[in-house]
């Protein structure tokens, strides 16, 4: 019994060691092997980026750091994290070695929520983090926030604000501008509708946005939708309309 006891534990540590190795060697890539290709793969959002594969393959190449063609071995993995990640474009980055002579780029991509085009004359995209993008020459379907938004408003209150409507299909279709007044109060302006939506300062936007959202639904289907010039919620549990003035 102890003699089969013993081949018994033998046999389990000479497996353990084969399975070590075994996991060892495949995932280390072959240290002669030359880079064929880059993988890369870029993370969606709640909106379309502005990255592309291409793009981060032309940014490599600029930069003097694409490794196709390079020794497997040679290939520096952080150099490449590290280049790409200070690119104003670019959140996050990570790079591994794959098995087939390929380099593996994951990429996050910083995600534009809303476009300010405030009344200094600025011009320019907010991330989902409220921080400030730098133009670019591709077109994307954002909401557009006009007025007095500077980029410290749209960093605390627009960011936010942008963030929730875009998880929200209703309102993602139904808003196309957000116009903010002197006093820091925000002004909708709806796809449909000829009509403007007050919500007062942006805050307990989820709240005025469904009481909204209700008034749309019980009260403008059966009233009309160009019943209204100004639709107000800023304040809880009501809803203040102004008529448009009647046609003579």
């Amino acid at each position: 019994m102890n003699w089969k006891k013993s081949v018994f534990i033998v046999f389990n540590a000479v497996l353990g060691a084969y399975v070590v190795l075994a996991m060892t060697a495949f995932n280390k890539p072959d240290q002669k092997q030359i880079c064929r290709d880059v993988v890369i793969s870029i993370e969606e959002g709640v909106m379309d980026g502005f990255l592309t594969t291409s793009d981060v393959k032309h940014l490599m190449e600029t930069d003097g750091i694409s490794p196709v063609g390079q020794l497997m071995s040679r290939i520096n993995l952080r150099t490449i994290e590290e280049t790409l990640q200070a690119k104003e474009l670019v959140e996050a980055c990570e790079c591994y070695k794959g098995q087939d002579g390929t380099v593996c780029i994951n990429i996050r991509q910083r995600i534009p929520v809303i476009r300010v085009m405030n009344d200094k004359g600025e011009d320019f995209f907010v991330d989902t983090h409220g921080k400030p993008m730098p133009r670019t020459d591709y077109s994307c379907n954002l909401i557009v926030a006009t007025g007095h938004a500077s980029k410290q408003y749209a960093e605390k209150w627009l960011a936010p604000l942008a963030n929730y409507v875009l998880t929200d299909t209703f309102w993602k279709n139904q808003i196309v501008q957000l116009n903010v007044l002197a006093d820091g109060s925000v002004e909708i302006v709806p796809r449909v509708g000829d009509h403007i939506a007050y919500l007062g300062q942006p805050v307990d936007i989820d709240q005025k946005l469904d009481r909204l959202r209700k008034f749309y639904r019980y009260g403008l289907n059966k009233a009309g939708w160009n019943k209204y010039s100004r639709i107000s919620v800023e304040f809880g549990n009501q809803i203040v309309c102004t008529r448009k003035p009647l046609k003579r």
